[in-house]
């Protein structure tokens, strides 16, 4: 498998990550308060992040990286309440 193509796929399950934690939310399906609506944009996220410094994108990298840490730090916040 090509890079390109490697990159690409990785992208695509980024965004879904995130889509499925977003939608799961908007349609009631995923507490956002919970471990597994985190996790996903987390994961989602991060390799988003990964994607957009390979070439560096700015925007992108600012955008996927504050997206990654509130994630991180959410999980950390529910983890200490427990």
């Amino acid at each position: 498998m090509d890079i390109i193509l490697a990159r690409q796929i990785a992208s695509f399950v980024g965004a879904l990550l995130i889509l499925v934690a977003y939608a799961g939310h908007q349609m009631k399906w995923i507490d956002p308060r919970k471990t597994a609506y985190n996790v996903l944009n987390a994961v989602g996220s991060a390799i988003l992040a990964y994607i957009a410094f390979h070439p560096f994108q700015i925007g992108f990298v600012v955008l996927e990286v504050a997206w990654t840490l509130i994630s991180v730090y959410a999980l950390v916040r529910q983890r200490e309440q427990e």
